[in-house]
């Protein structure tokens, strides 16, 4: 299942910046990831200063 964002986001950008495969953009408030082109490889999680993403 691919990783989704929390309200905990803090949209400092992170996420973004490390995602191989360019499937996270600013949404509304927060990040969001593109489901459809998350391959679950974590590194979202990894870099996030607020452990806002995680697996669903």
């Amino acid at each position: 299942m691919a990783y989704q964002i929390s309200n905990d986001c803090i949209s400092c950008g992170a996420c973004a910046d490390a995602c191989p495969n360019g499937c996270i953009s600013e949404g509304d408030g927060k990040y969001e990831i593109n489901e459809s082109e998350c391959i679950e490889c974590g590194t979202c999680a990894s870099v996030c200063p607020v452990e806002a993403p995680s697996a669903k």
